[in-house]
C-alpha cells in the first residue's frame, strides 16, 4: 500500500527522450516553434470566421470549432512536455497527470467524432449543392458540434476513469512525453487484458468507423465531382475536399496506430514518437493545410489586414 501511495504523493516521471538527454535542447526548439505556430495558426481561423461575415457558413463553423479543439489538445500537453525538457526535473503531479489523461482523450475523441462531422458538410455541400443551405443549418450545425463535444467527453470519462482503477505497485515511470490511457496501461502491475480490449473497441469505434464512413463519403464526393462541368467548379470542390482529406488521414493514422496496436506489445519507443505527432505536429499543419489552398481564407485575412492598416 505503501509503494502504491508513491503514485499519489510524488506523482509521476515522464520520461520523454531522458536516455538521449543531448537531443532535449533539439526536442525543445522544435516542439517550441510547433507549438507558436498552432497557436497562430489557429488563433488566425477562428478570428477570420468570427470577424468575416462571408465566413459566416456551417464549413468554417466546423473549422473554427477544429482549431479551437487543436488549441485546446495542444496546450493539454505541450508547456509540460517543454518544462520537462528544458530541466532535469521530468515529474509531473498526480492530479497534473489525472487531468492531462482525462483533457487529452476528451479533446483527442472529439476531434474523431468533428472529422467526420466535416466530412458530413462537404458531402451535402458537393453531392446536393441546392440544398445544402437547408439540410446544413445553423441549428444542426450547433447539434453536430455539441454531439462532438459532448460524445469526446463520455468517452474520456468511462475509459480514463476505467484506466486509473489500475494497479500501478509503485510505478512512476511514464516512457512517454504525456500522460495517455496507452502509456498509462503499460505502467500498470495487474492484468491488464479487459483494459486493452475496451480500449480496442473504444478506439475502432471512435477511428476506424469514423475513418471508414470519411472514406466511402469521399468516394461519393468523388463521383459528384467529376459529374461537374465546369473545370473550375471541379477545381473548388476537389482543393476543398482534399485538404479536409489530408487532415482525417493523418490524423486517424497516428491515432490508430498509436491506441489500436496492443498496448503491452508494442513498440513504446516508437509510440510515443506517434503521440508526439498527433499531439504536435498535427494540430501545427491543420491551420496549414487548410489555408494554404484555400482563396477564401486567404482573402479573408487580406481584407482584415487591408482594414487593420487602415485604422493604423
Amino acid at each position: 500500500m505503501a509503494e502504491a501511495n508513491n503514485s499519489f504523493s510524488e506523482g509521476f516521471i515522464l520520461m520523454g527522450i531522458s536516455d538521449h538527454p543531448q537531443l532535449e535542447i533539439v526536442f525543445f526548439i522544435v516542439i517550441l516553434f510547433s507549438y507558436s505556430l498552432t497557436l497562430v495558426g489557429n488563433s488566425t481561423i477562428i478570428l477570420l470566421s468570427c470577424l468575416d461575415a462571408r465566413l459566416h457558413t456551417p464549413m468554417y463553423f466546423f473549422l473554427s470549432n477544429l482549431s479551437s479543439l487543436d488549441l485546446a489538445f495542444t496546450t493539454s500537453s505541450v508547456p509540460q512536455m517543454l518544462t520537462n525538457l528544458w530541466g532535469p526535473d521530468k515529474t509531473i503531479s498526480y492530479a497534473g497527470c489525472v487531468i492531462q489523461l482525462y483533457v487529452f482523450l476528451w479533446l483527442g475523441a472529439t476531434e474523431c467524432i468533428l472529422l467526420v462531422v466535416m466530412a458530413f458538410d462537404r458531402h451535402v455541400a458537393v453531392c446536393q449543392p441546392l440544398r445544402y443551405t437547408v439540410i446544413v443549418s445553423p441549428r444542426l450545425c450547433r447539434l453536430l458540434a455539441a454531439i462532438a463535444w459532448l460524445g469526446g467527453l463520455s468517452n474520456s470519462i468511462i475509459q480514463s476513469t476505467f484506466t486509473l482503477q489500475l494497479p500501478l505497485c509503485g510505478h512512476r515511470r511514464v516512457d512517454n512525453f504525456l500522460c495517455e490511457v496507452p502509456a498509462m496501461i503499460k505502467l500498470a502491475c495487474g492484468d491488464t487484458r479487459l483494459n486493452e480490449a475496451v480500449l480496442n473497441g473504444v478506439c475502432t469505434f471512435f477511428t476506424a468507423v469514423p475513418l471508414s464512413i470519411t472514406l466511402i463519403s469521399y468516394c461519393s464526393i468523388a463521383r459528384a465531382v467529376l459529374k461537374i462541368r465546369s473545370a473550375e467548379g471541379q477545381r473548388k470542390a476537389f482543393n476543398t475536399c482534399l485538404s479536409h482529406l489530408v487532415v482525417v488521414l493523418l490524423f486517424y493514422g497516428s491515432a490508430i496506430y498509436g491506441y489500436l496496436l496492443p498496448a503491452k506489445t508494442s513498440h513504446q519507443g516508437r509510440g510515443k514518437f506517434i503521440s508526439l505527432f498527433y499531439s504536435v505536429v498535427t494540430p501545427m499543419v491543420n491551420p496549414l493545410i487548410y489555408t494554404l489552398r484555400n482563396k477564401e481564407v486567404k482573402a479573408a485575412l487580406r481584407r482584415l489586414l487591408g482594414k487593420g492598416r487602415e485604422l493604423g
